[in-house]
């Protein structure tokens, strides 16, 4: 793939000889009917769910949306759910150690089961679609897609999660794809036999380089403050020699050719030192940032862009809900992103049936 595109990333998705780009360009064209175009064959007609208004209308499919469309549907309301991709955060998650029932498992091992569930009921999953502006009025919200379409619901839950947030540094978005990644379960195996280096000093950052390590002759982690999260996972990185720690250093610049990532410079955050290390890929985990923006409008958000709920997961609006990692709500954790999705499914339930 990489001879083909001069892209590092994965998957990569052609037809025949034309390159159509990655997962999220191709579900973008099947949902807008160019795939079966450049099949050769008509697009699909129009699914019911794109006319029909439902009862709970959910935005986003990780943990809480997949759970809230299942305590939905087992009240007997007619649910549909859309999402760019069904599993949200976990499926860059390579292990989960600490979602009850399972000592050890994958993250897109967990997600796959989460799905599997909600296919057992009538659910509508509209997948491959980004909801760019939510609306309500008179008792019925609407969300507009980026493909043109509209969904209606007389309750909508947001449980949209988070994105993986930039640097905004001199090469980053130049190497996009040809180096620099926002997930190493995803496009970690590219770099196998290769140095890399991991930005960021937090659960999802140590994650990745301890991943990495398996993999790589050596992995760089620079992070502008001392390592946090959780203690297991600072007592495995900090023991491990495969690792190398650069803490209160911070990501400048990265460098290359005009096909791949080839070194980065990193400063000290105390001084005016700087480090050029050689390197093949870059992986950036610094941290996430709610996917509100649809919302901003509509939607009480506080200082980090989070949608502002109460313990009944409302908004403050009427027949507007939401749940897990994009709400204010403190613990950033699959378990409780489902608990969260559980409570905002009940919640919309209780509304319906009162009218408040």
């Amino acid at each position: 793939m990489k001879e083909r595109t001069g892209k590092s990333y994965v998957p990569q998705v052609f037809i025949g000889d034309e390159y159509v780009g990655g997962y999220e360009d191709f579900l973008l064209l099947n949902a807008r009917g160019e795939i079966d175009r450049k099949l050769g064959r008509e697009p699909r007609e129009k699914s019911f769910a794109e006319e029909e208004l439902f009862d709970v209308l959910i935005i986003g499919g990780g943990p809480a949306g997949l759970t809230a469309a299942v305590y939905a549907s087992r009240k007997n309301l007619r649910t549909a759910l859309i999402t760019d991709e069904l599993g949200g955060q976990p499926m860059w998650t390579s292990g989960v150690e600490n979602y009850m029932g399972f000592q050890y498992i994958t993250g897109p091992e967990l997600m796959s089961k989460f799905e599997e569930q909600i296919k057992k009921y009538p659910i509508e999953v509209i997948s491959g679609e980004k909801v760019a502006r939510l609306e309500n009025g008179e008792g019925v919200a609407r969300a507009l897609t980026r493909s043109g379409k509209a969904y209606r619901g007389r309750t909508v839950i947001v449980a949209s999660g988070k994105r993986s947030r930039q640097l905004n540094i001199p090469g980053e978005s130049e190497y996009a794809g040809r180096g620099v990644s926002y997930c190493a379960t995803c496009d970690g195996p590219v770099f196998k036999g290769q140095p890399v280096l991991v930005a960021g000093g937090g659960n999802s950052a140590m994650q990745a380089a301890l991943e990495l390590a398996e993999i790589c002759p050596s992995v760089q982690l620079v992070s502008l403050t001392k390592l946090t999260g959780d203690e297991i996972l600072r007592s495995k990185v900090e023991a491990d020699g495969r690792i190398s720690k650069h803490l209160h250093w911070q990501l400048v610049e990265i460098k290359g050719n005009s096909k791949e990532v080839q070194s980065v410079i990193i400063a000290s955050v105390n001084g005016g030192e700087r480090r050029e290390l050689v390197v093949s890929g870059v992986f950036i985990e610094a941290g996430l940032y709610p996917n509100s923006s649809f919302a901003v409008d509509l939607l009480q958000l506080n200082s980090n862009g989070e949608i502002v709920v109460d313990c009944e997961g409302r908004t403050g609006v009427k027949g507007v809900f939401a749940a897990g990692d994009v709400t204010q709500v403190r613990d950033k954790q699959i378990v409780v992103a489902a608990g969260e999705g559980a409570k905002a499914a009940l919640s919309a339930h209780d509304y319906l049936l009162s009218g408040r």
